[in-house]
């Protein structure tokens, strides 16, 4: 018997049929990956919310535009590319008090939507390309959202890469059938991961 596979001798048909070993089955051994970076500042293309105590007119919602900038009524347009929401909170309040719109303005800032940061899925899947990250995001979440898996998808060997410093990556191979198993908890991902699925070899 072989390492890999094992071979069935029918005896009645005198053919041989080839069928993969259990022994080519991950053990539920977890990806080797630092955990994800926090990356929570926005950038073009992201959707936030924005509620000031007591201020029902002013709109709620902002969508980043490409050069970075919002338009907020009363302060016109203010660049919010990569601040973080505390941040656009605070940016709002000086404006708003310095243009003596609001003595004492309370602003929170809620982001619905991360369009401008991305997870990368490649190979086998349905739909090879790009979804948007967003806080707590993970690796079969992901996959669905590509699609799921191809025909030939090798469930056994999906690699994730994670920029983890300036031009330096971490790759690592976790099964999806092992989490889908409940062998192994799910990867949460970082913005701008990439997963790649390879093919099944016969």
């Amino acid at each position: 018997m072989g390492q890999l596979h094992r071979f069935i001798l029918s005896i009645a048909l005198g053919t041989v049929v080839l069928v993969p070993s259990a022994c080519a089955r991950s053990r539920g051994i977890a990806p080797s990956l630092p955990p994800p970076a926090m990356s929570t500042d926005v950038g073009p293309g992201d959707l936030f919310e924005v509620s000031i105590v007591g201020e029902k007119d002013i709109p709620k919602e902002f969508r980043v535009q490409p050069d970075g900038t919002i338009d907020f009524p009363y302060l016109d347009r203010i660049k919010v590319a990569g601040l973080e929401p505390q941040q656009i909170e605070e940016l709002l309040k000086t404006g708003l008090v310095e243009r003596k719109i609001l003595e004492h303005p309370q602003v929170s800032v809620l982001v619905h939507q991360y369009a401008s940061k991305k997870v990368n899925i490649v190979g086998a899947v349905q739909k090879p390309g790009t979804v948007s990250w967003s806080d707590g995001l993970k690796l079969v979440e992901a996959i669905s959202l590509a699609g799921g898996l191809a025909a030939l998808a090798d469930g056994d060997r999906v690699r994730i890469t994670r920029l983890v410093g300036p031009n330096k990556t971490v790759t690592s191979t976790v099964s999806i059938d092992d989490i889908t198993d409940g062998r192994l908890a799910d990867v949460p991902l970082q913005a701008g991961d990439t997963i790649k699925v390879d093919q099944r070899v016969f």
